[in-house]
Order: structure tokens, then C-alpha cells, then sequence
């Protein structure tokens, strides 16, 4: 059965654009349907996931969403949980960790590698060889220069080009992209 988990309970017994919200988390032992955990931010799907994990859901547990219309290279992997939604282009040896979410219209390239609950918003483009670490954002229309890392739970702003590394924890804008400030 197709369903939400929420721990809102004022949402459950009622739907969200046609699917009903079954209860919370807690449901999700007690059940045996493929799960995927769609809260936008990374580290909010971070702790969600932690939290399934204290309750022994484990990695068999989660499914993949590949859009139709998303296009995946042969020798590129997707992880568990992970999201790719409508246009999304991988193309050959790219690595998608778990629970990674991939906007509409983002273009990875050869050998990028997006660490588990990074996300790409709507429009990203990733040159090859880039490094996406643990729960990093990219903003929309995004673009990330070719062997460029950007740090763990790092915020790329919309429009940005990247052209350098960026640390862990700061949050970079502009064209090109710098430092604005610190992610804590």
C-alpha cells in the first residue's frame, strides 16, 4: 500500500494530493512496504533515517525513485532511499550514495560522486569528477566546476558557480561562488 508517514497527527486519517497519511513513524517496524523518507533538507532526512534505524528499518527496507523521464548511465549507482526526479541526466560511473534527493533537470557527470543526503536542487550541473560530501545542498541552477569537493553539510545558493573547493559547514553564493558564512 502506498502511504505517508507523518508524525503530525492532526494529519493523520487524511491525505496529501491523494495518498492517505497512515500514522507516524512508529508504523513504519510494523510494516513491510519499501519506504523513502521525501523531507526536503538534508539533515531533517538525516535524523528521519536515524530515527528509522533506532527501530531496526534498515537499508533492504528503502527503495529507489528514478523518474521516467530521469536517464541513468549503465555503470552509475544509485543508492538506497535516493530520489532522482524528472530530467535528471546521470552519466557514466557516478555514485549516488543513500538518500540522496536530485531535483528536476540536474546533469551529473562522469565519475561524480554525491555522498549519502546531499541534494541537488532543481537545475544543478556537476562537472566530472566532483565531490558532493554527507548532506551537502546545492541551490537551484547550481553549477559546480569539474574535480571540485564541496564540504559535508556545506549550502551552495542558487545560481552559484563554483570554481574551488568548499569547506564543510559554510555556505558559499555568487559567480564566482565565496565564502558568505558558517553552517553551525
Amino acid at each position: 500500500m502506498t502511504g505517508i508517514l507523518d508524525d503530525d497527527t492532526a494529519r493523520h486519517g487524511n491525505d496529501v494530493a491523494g495518498v492517505p497519511v497512515l500514522g507516524g513513524l512508529e508504523l513504519a517496524a510494523k510494516r513491510d512496504e519499501q519506504l523513502l523518507v521525501c523531507v526536503g533538507p538534508s539533515a531533517a532526512r538525516r535524523q528521519i533515517v536515524r530515527r528509522l534505524a533506532e527501530a531496526g528499518i534498515g537499508d533492504d527496507r528503502y527503495g529507489v525513485f528514478v523518474a521516467r523521464s530521469a536517464r541513468i548511465g549503465a555503470t552509475s549507482e544509485v543508492g538506497p532511499g535516493s530520489i532522482l526526479l524528472d530530467s535528471v541526466v546521470v552519466t557514466a560511473d557516478a555514485k549516488i550514495g543513500r538518500h540522496v534527493v536530485v531535483m528536476p533537470n540536474s546533469t551529473i557527470t562522469h565519475d561524480d560522486v554525491l555522498e549519502d543526503f546531499s541534494t541537488l536542487a532543481a537545475g544543478v550541473s556537476l562537472g566530472g569528477s566532483v565531490r558532493i560530501r554527507e548532506a551537502a545542498y546545492i541551490g537551484m541552477n547550481a553549477s559546480v566546476r569539474q574535480g571540485v569537493a564541496v564540504g559535508a553539510d556545506a549550502t551552495i545558493g542558487m545560481g552559484a558557480a563554483v570554481l574551488t573547493d568548499v569547506p564543510e559547514h559554510e555556505t558559499w553564493a555568487g559567480v564566482p561562488a565565496r565564502f558568505l558564512g558558517e553552517n553551525r
